[in-house]
């Protein structure tokens, strides 16, 4: 099997899946409970946090420390941000139109209570409209925003967002900005006190860490409104009880990931030569927001005239798992709302799929992948999928 679905989740590293087994083989207590099972299972906790904060460039020392909260994952750090840092403030959320679905629809799910929900636009590298941006904050006095959140690459076509700009831009007006770095940590330098921002998200399961932990960064002096309740964990803005080998193996990635250098150079040329390789077999096909800055392991390439569902299953038959899109979104239909977004023709937005390698990619599973594209794609082209047929059916129906 060729993996190249690392953006939906990457494969969990063995050390860490060892490590982990020894600390649950431990049988530690309540990280809250005083005993000395519980005090051993906070001290793994709070060892964990400190290694995280370092690890994406938090300042860890003295009265301005930034906080890192742990949770469930990525979903739920995007929504404790776009909830809980707009609690009790007035104005419209401001959100890019190429956000996660976790975060677009609790955008969705505020707007229903009243909240205006703004979409700041991309371009059709899919970069967001900077001036777009400028203009909305330039009218703050008159029209209040109460939060910008703006992800730091997209999961789908791996387009590096400018952040740093956006927050400046924010933060003259004394807006609180929120980023989703998911896709970030471990694939290019990430320094939480460089961005600017008020709030970040992580998570582990991208950077081969295990799944079900996650964490929001806030700066110092930044408070979060808790969205659930019940316990006094984490001074009560995340409650419920923290699992040591979970944040453990969080850190763990973190600090494995840290030679950034020695990861992008095994990633970036097998991007690129994935790239070359399928325009040299396939001249049709386009790669969505080259043109741009984009992380070093994810791609996304159109091939106009396939149905991009049905391409996803021929590669799977033949041990090739990639994707049409987010994981998160995966059991709909509808096309990507990224490249959507981005202006593209439709015949690029229903033959997008997504590709993202790891550092344990190899050259030879690269150079597979090119051939199999080059055998199903005239194929797919000469007759119209199942997929389609039914979805025109459903329709019409």
């Amino acid at each position: 099997m060729i993996y190249l679905d690392n953006n939906a989740t990457s494969r969990i590293d063995l050390r860490i899946a060892s490590r982990m087994h020894e600390i649950i083989c431990q049988r530690l207590g309540n990280p809250s409970s005083q005993h000395s099972f519980g005090r051993t299972a906070r001290a793994i906790v709070e060892d964990a946090r400190e290694r995280l904060l370092r690890s994406v460039g938090a300042m860890t020392q003295g009265m301005r420390s930034d906080q890192l909260l742990f949770t469930s994952g990525g979903t739920e750090s995007n929504n404790l941000a776009i909830f809980g840092l707009s609690e009790g403030k007035p104005g419209a959320l401001l959100v890019s139109a190429i956000e996660h679905p976790s975060v677009l629809a609790a955008a969705e799910r505020a707007a229903t209570a009243g909240r205006q929900v703004i979409k700041i636009p991309v371009n059709r590298d899919g970069v967001i409209d900077i001036d777009s941006l400028r203009q909305r904050v330039a009218n703050h006095s008159r029209e209040p925003i109460a939060l910008v959140s703006i992800m730091s690459a997209n999961n789908e076509t791996g387009v590096l967002q400018p952040i740093e700009i956006a927050s400046k831009i924010c933060r003259e007006q004394g807006i609180c900005v929120h980023t989703d770095a998911v896709q970030v940590l471990g694939k290019r330098e990430l320094s939480f006190a460089s961005l600017g921002v008020d709030a970040m998200t992580i998570t582990a399961h991208k950077l081969h860490g295990p799944v079900g932990v996650g964490a929001l960064v806030l700066r110092h002096g930044v408070s979060v409104a808790p969205q659930a309740f019940g316990g006094f964990q984490q001074l009560g803005l995340r409650p419920g009880t923290e699992t040591a080998a979970l944040c453990d193996g969080f850190a763990m990635a973190a600090e494995l990931a840290s030679n950034i250098e020695m990861r992008v150079s095994a990633m970036l040329p097998l991007r690129d030569k994935l790239e070359q390789g399928i325009r040299k077999v396939i001249p049709d096909a386009v790669v969505n927001g080259c043109n741009a800055q984009r992380l070093p392991h994810t791609t996304s390439v159109s091939f106009p005239g396939v149905d991009r569902q049905a391409l996803q299953l021929a590669l799977d038959m033949r041990g090739i798992a990639c994707s049409t899109g987010s994981a998160c979104a995966s059991g709909s239909s509808q096309p990507s709302h990224v490249l959507a977004a981005m202006g593209l023709d439709e015949s690029q937005i229903k033959g997008g799929i997504r590709f993202s390698l790891s550092y344990e990619t190899r050259a030879e599973e690269i150079d597979q992948v090119i051939e199999v594209l080059r055998s199903i794609i005239p194929a797919l082209l000469k007759r119209p999928s199942v997929l389609a047929k039914s979805s025109r059916e459903q329709e019409e129906n």
